[in-house]
């Protein structure tokens, strides 16, 4: 297209594509297919070997699935990376070829209510486990790693309660330890903040919040900052000594930096089938279009609702980074300088019973578990998201029992505003 490297709005748009070699169709088509005809037997052999890339069957790869795919690598300055099924499939993607049974992952206590019980709970299925600590806390994450700590894991944006993580104190961490930093970037978006340059290995990405950005699909991403030494040691034999299923193909060695990728594609698809459909990665390709003006209008949005929160007497607290009176602020700054996010919580006075009531009343407001569409959005994830968890965990986790989480969409703020007014008015009378 030119010699100079494009700027993050263009690749929004061209990033990953170009016009159909068959028609010239301009938009991406949905290769709506299950498996491709391979030229003769031959090049079917190299394909399985993966002595030549190409498509072979489509729960590994897809055309419209893989452009999705380069162009979130693209946007976030990564090597390589996979579309899957979800969000949560990313997170055990992105953690499958590091982990082994006995092995852990040393994750903040600020994360998503679902990847707490994930990385509690269902990960043990695998013999893998968990540390939760307090990633503001340097010293505790350095104490809570050991010989068989496999990776970090934290949100850029912490949901629910808008928290910053420290990316570049916690990747100097990682790097002392040498063990990939999984940064999950949902709700900052490559347009906040692009965690491979804070010292990020992996980034992954739920797709179906502000990337997509309309509430219409379900998907994931795993980017590769493809600056892993995964050879360096013997702690990820996947990637570093000979893979029995490729009789014998040792992938970092063979493939460098697109080591990880390849090997997602050709064991993680494979084997544990969490395919993105073609429809969804189409879907997601045109949201990304718009993915600057609407994370503009998001932030923009945001930071005048918090102001106006902050100062209503029915309000207890407000977390969001871009008050001045948040922990956050001046690090959101330098993790997310174009403003952190649209995410963020704030305390009803009245407790539980006036959150509910507030929930009850919205009217332009969708009550959803859900966050990043272009609507606002609203939850009480005390009874909902973070339900299964203790009230203490709740605390921690920044979804205490008195706490409403809002993802403010981008609707006339003068609208948000009013219809959050006449809620709170019916909450607390």
């Amino acid at each position: 297209m030119t010699d100079r490297p494009l700027g993050f709005d263009t690749l929004c748009i061209h990033a990953g594509t170009a016009p159909d070699p068959a028609t010239g169709a301009r938009q991406v088509p949905i290769y709506q297919t299950t498996a491709y005809v391979f030229r003769d037997a031959d090049h079917a052999a190299k394909l399985f070997n993966l002595q030549e890339v190409g498509y072979i069957y489509s729960r590994l790869t897809n055309p419209t699935v893989s452009a999705l795919a380069n162009r979130v690598v693209a946007l976030e300055g990564g090597a390589g990376g996979i579309a899957c099924s979800s969000g949560h499939a990313a997170q055990i993607m992105a953690l499958f070829p590091l982990m082994a049974p006995g092995r852990n992952v040393v994750a903040s206590t600020r994360l998503y209510g679902g990847t707490i019980q994930q990385f509690s709970n269902t990960i043990r299925k695998f013999g893998w486990s968990a540390k939760f600590v307090d990633f503001d806390d340097p010293k505790a994450i350095e104490a809570a790693i050991d010989a068989d700590t496999r990776a970090l894991f934290c949100e850029t944006i912490c949901n629910p309660g808008g928290a910053i993580s420290d990316l570049d104190a916690i990747a100097r961490i990682a790097n002392q330890a040498h063990v990939p930093l999984i940064v999950d970037n949902t709700t900052a978006s490559p347009y906040l903040c692009r965690p491979i340059e804070h010292g990020a290995t992996l980034v992954v990405h739920s797709a179906t919040k502000y990337l997509t950005g309309n509430g219409t699909v379900t998907g994931g991403i795993v980017v590769d900052s493809g600056k892993f030494n995964w050879s360096a040691d013997d702690k990820f034999p996947s990637l570093s000594q000979p893979e029995p299923a490729y009789h014998g193909l040792v992938f970092h060695p063979t493939l460098g930096n697109m080591a990880f990728t390849f090997h997602s594609i050709a064991i993680g698809l494979r084997d544990l089938g969490m395919t993105m459909n073609p429809q969804g990665a189409h879907y997601t390709l045109m949201g990304i279009e718009t993915l600057s003006l609407r994370m503009q209008r998001h932030v923009e949005n945001a930071q005048i609702v918090a102001d106006w929160l902050e100062q209503d007497p029915r309000v207890g607290s407000v977390t969001y980074p871009g008050l001045k009176s948040s922990p956050y602020h001046n690090l959101a700054k330098m993790i997310t300088p174009k403003g952190p996010g649209a995410l963020f919580t704030f305390t009803v006075k009245g407790g539980y019973e006036s959150c509910v009531k507030l929930i009850d009343n919205v009217k332009l407001f969708s009550h959803v578990a859900n966050l990043g569409d272009t609507r606002s959005l609203i939850i009480h994830s005390a009874s909902t998201t973070h339900r299964q968890l203790s009230e203490e965990a709740q605390i921690k986790a920044g979804a205490a029992p008195d706490v409403v989480r809002v993802s403010i969409g981008i609707e006339d703020v003068r609208d948000i505003i009013a219809d959050l007014d006449q809620a709170l008015a019916k909450a607390t009378a």
